[in-house]
């Protein structure tokens, strides 16, 4: 029975990591597509001032924390770093239980 437990929460994390990627290389896609719109746009109307670069550097930033976010390169979004961090209160909590018994 615990196997089948684990083995259904795995394959939900699992799952929700899938989502996940999709929805970088959604958001990645749609920064891609509307930056080259922008680009098109600023050339034929203003061509003299280039201010596509501003919303590609802003929206860019965003694309590359959610990135780091979604492949796990920054430790406070990664998941492991969770799962420990709330298995150290827990050990902590039970410790703090013993103690009083």
């Amino acid at each position: 029975m615990e196997n089948k437990y684990q083995n259904e929460e795995r394959y939900f994390k699992a799952k929700k990591q899938v989502e996940e990627i999709k929805g970088f290389y959604g958001n990645l896609a749609a920064y891609i597509v509307i930056n080259i719109f922008f680009l098109i746009l600023n050339l034929k109307t203003s061509p003299e001032h280039l201010w596509f670069f501003w919303p590609m550097l802003g929206w860019g930033i965003g694309v590359i924390f959610h990135g780091m976010k979604v492949f796990n390169y920054m430790p406070f979004f990664n998941k492991d770093w969770e799962e420990r961090k709330i298995k150290e209160f827990m050990d902590k909590e039970n410790g703090q239980k013993k103690s009083w018994e």
